[in-house]
């Protein structure tokens, strides 16, 4: 049985690989070394969440989730934006992705947070059947505000 745990620096050594192969997948160049500082940074500033399965066989990432807090002004609430989640290959299918993400809803509900939100890929159709299936719904494209993003020099 998979156990799920908060990341901390002592198990940054473990999370870490699988951080910077996530980036991979999502065709970023491979960099371990910024993984760490990116990970030990948001650890030090208290910035982020990250629960990752540890396999029993050997101690081994089997995936993590990080979740960041985001705030309603208008709501005057504070919820959870699960912005990543990786499930190594050789653990696929053995339920760690949706181990991860209930752990993920479960500390949300605990500091809470009456949402979590996320997004994927539209390829990425495999984590789109798993996030449905626990009962994630799309949001309608055609709501009261407008995206904008501009990238800063």
């Amino acid at each position: 049985m998979m156990e799920i745990l908060t990341m901390d620096l002592q198990s940054l050594q473990w999370v870490a690989p699988l951080f910077d192969a996530y980036r991979v997948f999502y065709e970023q160049p491979s960099d371990p070394g910024r993984a760490v500082r990116f990970l030990s940074e948001r650890l030090a500033a208290r910035e982020s969440v990250v629960f990752w399965a540890r396999s029993p066989r050997d101690g081994a990432c089997m995936g993590f989730t990080q979740l960041y807090p985001i705030y309603s002004s208008m709501r005057a609430q504070k919820n959870w934006l699960l912005n990543d989640l990786f499930v190594a290959e050789a653990f696929r299918r053995e339920g760690v992705g949706e181990a991860l993400i209930r752990r993920a809803m479960d500390f949300a509900c605990s500091d809470g947070a009456v949402m979590i939100r996320l997004e994927t890929a539209v390829t990425n159709t495999r984590a789109q059947r798993l996030y449905e299936k626990i009962g994630f719904r799309r949001t309608p494209n055609d709501s009261s505000f407008v995206v904008y993003q501009r990238p800063l020099p």
